[in-house]
């Protein structure tokens, strides 16, 4: 973006000014809504209903990631608030779901595979990557030292805001291909689009592909971390 459009507008003010914290707000309440929709889900038949509304939920509130961001900028209505909220709820949506599709109701029963293909461990490596790069963000910016995003960390949202809806249509697709079965969320003896072992080898690639480029993604801070440390001075014991 040219930077010089960002400057050349007057601070926003009334609804323009509140609409972006808006979208924040109501990205952080889809959250909540997603985990309430999947929390029902069990693999392989109960309540599936939950599987492509939880993604189109998920979807939505990616995109209101996008839109808030893309309207701050664009009306100069860029605040502490969301400065704060705006990631805050991007940590809530992206890792949460990662919790989840690394909970038991994704186990088949059968095979005792786990269908989304995101293990337990591979949710803490995600967590362990977005708690280091906050707290080196916080300590820098609370010195007035610059640790804005960068392009790699954009990308690792969009590769995580698109797996994980990804993932659950997968899920589903191993479930069944009865789409009567999605109204009356019992999936019973229904034929499935895909088998679990082929529906867990798709996932898995989508969740090693993530976790790749989620610890990649941190490299940039890491190193600009360093490069910036002696730009804080002596800190206390």
């Amino acid at each position: 973006m040219n930077p010089s459009a960002q400057t050349s507008h007057a601070p926003a003010r009334g609804l323009r000014a509140k609409i972006p914290n808006a979208l924040t707000m109501f990205r952080l309440g889809l959250a909540c809504v997603f985990f309430a929709v999947l929390s029902v889900y069990r693999f392989p038949d109960v309540n599936s209903w939950s599987l492509p509304v939880g993604a189109a939920v998920f979807v939505v509130a990616a995109l209101s990631d996008a839109l808030d961001g893309y309207l701050a900028r664009r009306w100069n209505a860029i605040s502490v608030f969301g400065r704060v909220m705006d990631p805050f709820a991007d940590k809530v949506l992206v890792l949460g779901a990662f919790i989840v599709l690394a909970g038991p109701q994704f186990t088949d029963t059968d095979t005792r595979l786990h269908v989304s293909g995101v293990s337990p461990w591979m949710a803490v490596v995600i967590l362990s990557r977005e708690l280091l790069v906050t707290t080196l963000r916080g300590v820098f910016e609370a010195r007035g030292v610059d640790f804005s995003a960068t392009a790699s960390g954009k990308l690792k949202m969009a590769l995580q805001s698109a797996a994980v809806p990804l993932m659950l249509l997968i899920v589903l697709a191993a479930a069944t291909t009865d789409l009567s079965g999605l109204v009356s969320g019992s999936l019973n003896g229904a034929a499935t689009l895909l088998e679990v072992e082929t529906a867990v080898r798709w996932n898995r690639i989508l969740a090693w592909a993530t976790l790749a480029v989620t610890i990649w993604s941190a490299v940039p801070y890491v190193a600009r971390a360093v490069s910036r440390a002696g730009l804080l001075g002596d800190r206390p014991a």
